[in-house]
C-alpha cells in the first residue's frame, strides 16, 4: 500500500495539470508586471488598465503582433523568445486568462507597495513607485532582459492606437473567431 501511495504522489507528465506553466505561478506574473510598468516609465508611458492588459499579454507573446518579415522578429529571437507556444490553449483562451487576472496581481502590487493607482486623462492608470522600480531592476534574468525589450517593442506598436481601437487590434492580432472573442467580451 504504501509504495501504491508514493507511486500516487509522482506527478503523471501525461496529465494537463501537472506541466508547470510559468503564467500560472504568481510570482511570475507580478515580476512581469513590475518588469513592464518599469519599462513603461523608463518610455514615459502611463497605460491605462486596458492597455496595461493588452501590453501584458502580447509583450509575453510577441509573435503574436510580429510576423517573421518584420525587423523586430530577428531582434526578438535574438532575445530569447521562442515562436513556438508554451501552452496549448488557443490565444484568445490565455488573452482572457491573463486579463482576468490582472486586477487581483495589480492589488498584490499596491498592497507591497509597488504600484501605485492613479488616474489619467479620464483613464485609471497604474504607476510603479520607487521600490516597485528597485524590485524590477533586481529582475536580471535573460527573460527579464527579452522580456522588457518585447514590452518596448509591443507598445511602440500600440503607442498610436487609441484605447477605443484596442479591442479590434486584439482581434487581430489574436486571429480569433469574431463570435468567440464577443463572448468573452474583448
Amino acid at each position: 500500500m504504501s509504495a501504491m501511495t508514493n507511486q500516487a504522489s509522482i506527478p503523471d507528465k501525461r496529465r494537463p495539470e501537472s506541466y508547470f506553466r510559468p503564467e500560472d505561478q504568481e510570482e511570475f506574473r507580478l515580476a512581469q508586471l513590475l518588469l513592464l510598468l518599469e519599462t513603461a516609465n523608463f518610455n514615459q508611458l502611463v497605460p491605462s488598465i486596458e492597455r496595461l492588459g493588452v501590453l501584458d499579454f502580447f509583450a509575453a507573446n510577441p509573435f503574436l503582433v510580429i510576423q517573421p518579415h518584420e525587423e523586430e522578429y530577428r531582434d526578438l529571437i535574438l532575445a530569447g523568445f521562442s515562436v513556438k507556444p508554451l501552452t496549448y490553449a488557443s490565444p484568445g483562451h490565455r488573452f482572457i486568462t491573463r486579463r482576468s487576472r490582472l486586477q487581483s496581481d495589480l492589488a498584490l502590487l499596491i498592497g507591497y507597495g509597488f504600484v501605485l493607482p492613479a488616474t489619467a486623462a479620464g483613464y485609471r492608470v497604474f504607476r510603479i513607485t520607487q521600490p516597485g522600480s528597485d524590485a524590477a531592476s533586481q529582475l536580471s534574468s535573460i527573460y527579464a532582459q527579452a522580456y522588457r525589450e518585447s514590452v518596448e517593442v509591443i507598445a511602440k506598436r500600440l503607442r498610436k492606437v487609441a484605447d477605443s481601437k484596442l479591442p479590434e487590434f486584439c482581434r487581430k492580432w489574436l486571429n480569433a473567431d469574431p463570435a468567440m472573442l464577443d463572448l468573452l467580451n474583448i
